[in-house]
């Protein structure tokens, strides 16, 4: 048996809190899950917690919560992120670089990077809505089915994100926009920040596309940043388009840019982050496959370059 769950289980819940030590390997993790699951929330409470903005009040955010709506593909690999730890070794790569400020996931993974100790002073934040499974008939209806806004003002998150993919012809549309408007509201009662990202997306041939034109990504941005009844504590996530300049004069609320899926050149890639990263109102970057599975496979040099332009 291992030291950490000796450890573990020869304390108390209450001592676990300032006695929980890091796992070392994935094996560590599963059993902790397996033996002593009150270990996760214990070391939530004992996290080294830190503040979104500091320093330059730049951020550059890796994301990770594709996988919990079945869409597992980067590129033309359709099964690119299957493997559970391949996608953790990336992460931990990603978060070893000073520059990264944190991550953005779904609960599991959160929870396997928290046990493996590598969310000591980082942002962090959850991933709420992943109802929309990718291909599915009710896609457009994303409902709440991961982090909940209680959760993640429990475990001392920086906030909650949510997909808000708006379909005019859908009424799954209207379930997603009174979820997120609620959920808005729940978050900003809890003093920690609603991460909103909107499409205006429609169906093509029975797949949902997303309007990248910038008066589409204008529009909903319209929409999306009335939700709820304060804006206190929201953020926009937005893609990066055409016109830039005049996208982000559609918003007062502090904005960090996607990186979607990588389709086009790294180099073309990091040329428009970087063009974007001058306007006033954007707060850096969050990006998930363009960094995490570069097409060199080099997650160290993409995560730096990422670095290089939001420092």
């Amino acid at each position: 048996m291992s030291d950490l769950v000796t450890a573990i289980t020869s304390t108390s819940p209450r001592d676990l809190i300032t006695e929980v030590p890091v796992c070392s390997d994935y094996a560590d993790v599963t059993t902790v899950r397996a033996q002593q699951p009150e270990a996760i929330a214990a070391a939530w409470a004992r996290r080294r917690r830190r503040d979104t903005a500091r320093g330059d009040e730049r951020l550059m955010i890796v994301a990770a919560d594709h996988a919990a709506r079945g869409a597992l593909s980067v590129g033309a690999n359709v099964t690119a992120m299957n493997s559970r730890t391949d996608l953790l070794d990336r992460l931990r790569t990603a978060l070893a670089n000073p520059g990264v400020d944190g991550v953005l996931a779904t609960s599991d993974i959160l929870e396997d990077l928290l046990l493996l100790g590598a969310l000591e002073d980082k942002v962090v934040f959850s991933s709420m809505n992943r109802g929309g499974l990718a291909g599915a008939s009710f896609e457009l209806d994303d409902r709440m089915t991961a982090a909940t806004a209680s959760s993640t003002v429990a475990a001392g998150l920086n906030g909650a994100k949510m997909l808000c993919r708006i379909d005019l012809d859908d009424p799954g549309t209207l379930n997603m926009l009174t979820a997120c408007s609620r959920a808005v509201d729940e978050l900003a009662a809890g003093g920690v920040i609603a991460m909103l990202e909107p499409f205006l997306s429609r169906r093509v041939e029975g797949k949902v596309c997303n309007d990248l034109t910038a008066d589409a990504v204008i529009k909903s941005m319209h929409i999306i940043q009335g939700l709820g009844s304060t804006s206190a504590y929201t953020w926009l996530k937005l893609p990066v388009v055409d016109e830039m300049e005049r996208v982000m004069d559609a918003t007062t609320l502090p904005t960090l840019l996607l990186g979607g899926d990588p389709q086009t050149a790294p180099e073309e890639t990091y040329a428009s982050w970087e063009r974007a990263l001058t306007i006033p109102s954007v707060r850096g970057l969050i990006v998930g496959r363009t960094l995490l599975y570069p097409s060199d496979n080099d997650v160290a040099a993409a995560v730096g370059t990422a670095v290089d332009l939001v420092s």
